[in-house]
């Protein structure tokens, strides 16, 4: 299929923010949209290397809001999608250590209830009652949600954009962006190793490389690619089929079942920003003993695979959605680690933007560009 001349709205990333933007145009009517992905596959770049966690448990209402648009959509993916997206439901478990973590703990579960998310505040005895393999002597509280859980990422980018494709939109994987083409502080159009793209509208859905594709229009984007990466381990036995996605706050590290082993994962608070996506086998090693020190039976896993990926983080570790400087160039991203789960009400949003004017399922636009010259950030205590 040769790439088209010119598209109402181009769309630059093929991840879950570009699918579920294609796809929910296209379910509007809108006619003529494209969508360009450099890499070879949809879903290849941070969507397809993230650990596939969905949840309601953030510290801030507009995050909060966001799952309750979002996941609920997973949930009904197949039935109004057609895509299996195998949502499992094992609940998140964050634990608290330290007397900070344990006080916001408790404030963020408030909020969530009078939101209308079930969350429960569980105290240190309950956390090791519930995590008998683990050693969590330290622990103060942890906070628990059952809904929260795990969701395939390639099934939903695929669902997305196979639905956007039977509707009319077009799509086209290893066609990278080049240039982005200004004319009189109103974009015109894209660049692509395949030729000039004419749009009237320019969507940056790029994730962690949303910043490159704003400087391409002249626009500055706070968005930095930090590297995230984990484990996967040979199957053991003795992790319950109930084992939820646990998260020990005050290290960053977690560990979630996969198959029948386990992923773990750690943040490495002194990564620099960059787009190397291959593994630190030194940091890696960091997260193996720090994984053990929680979880002894990790001492007779084996490293079945690992990856890295890349999380796209602003300075409040919330999205950017809506317009910019140049008119006509609009952005999606910035989600700060949980992109993923939040892409299919994102995706919502930003037709609803480009259709009408403004958002009508949920009021973002506190989550605009200039909030960072404004001095509006809002920040996510939520985030590892």
């Amino acid at each position: 299929m040769e790439l088209p001349k010119s598209a109402e709205i181009v769309i630059i990333g093929g991840g879950v923010m570009g699918a579920s933007t294609l796809y929910h145009l296209a379910a509007r009517g809108q006619k003529n949209i494209l969508l360009l992905e450099s890499e070879p596959f949809f879903g290849a770049g941070a969507t397809g290397r993230c650990a596939g966690g969905v949840r309601y448990q953030f510290s801030t209402e507009i995050n909060v809001r966001l799952s309750l648009e979002s996941l609920p959509m997973i949930e009904r993916f197949k039935e109004e999608i057609g895509q299996d997206v195998n949502y499992r439901q094992c609940g998140y478990l964050l634990v608290a250590t330290n007397p900070r973590d344990e006080e916001t703990f408790k404030r963020n579960v408030e909020l969530q209830n009078r939101l209308g998310v079930q969350t429960e505040l569980m105290s240190g005895d309950e956390v090791r009652a519930r995590l008998p393999l683990m050693k969590f002597e330290d622990a103060r509280a942890g906070t628990f949600h059952q809904k929260d859980g795990l969701v395939d990422p390639n099934s939903v980018v695929m669902g997305y954009i196979h639905a956007a494709q039977r509707l009319g939109a077009k799509a086209f994987a290893s066609a990278g962006v080049t240039g982005v083409r200004v004319e009189g502080g109103k974009a015109r159009g894209v660049e692509t190793a395949s030729g000039w793209v004419e749009a009237a509208a320019i969507v940056n859905a790029a994730g962690p490389w949303a910043g490159v594709v704003g400087e391409m229009a002249g626009v500055r984007l706070p968005i930095r690619p930090i590297r995230r990466q984990m484990f996967t381990t040979n199957a053991l036995r003795e992790i319950p089929s109930d084992f939820p996605f646990v998260i020990d706050f005050g290290q960053s590290l977690y560990f979630h079942r996969e198959g029948d082993g386990l992923l773990v994962g750690m943040s490495n608070q002194n990564e620099r920003p960059g787009f190397d996506q291959s593994v630190d086998e030194e940091f890696e090693m960091i997260n193996f003993e720090a994984g053990m020190a929680r979880l002894p039976l990790l001492e007779r896993a084996q490293r079945a695979a690992h990856w890295a990926g890349l999380y796209e983080v602003t300075p409040d570790a919330h999205p950017i959605f809506g317009k910019t400087a140049v008119d006509g160039f609009l952005v999606v991203a910035g989600f700060s680690g949980h992109g993923f789960m939040h892409g299919p009400a994102a995706g919502k949003l930003m037709a609803e933007y480009l259709l009408d004017g403004k958002f009508h399922t949920l009021d973002v636009s506190a989550l605009d560009l200039a909030r960072f010259e404004e001095g509006r950030l809002i920040n996510e205590y939520n985030v590892v």
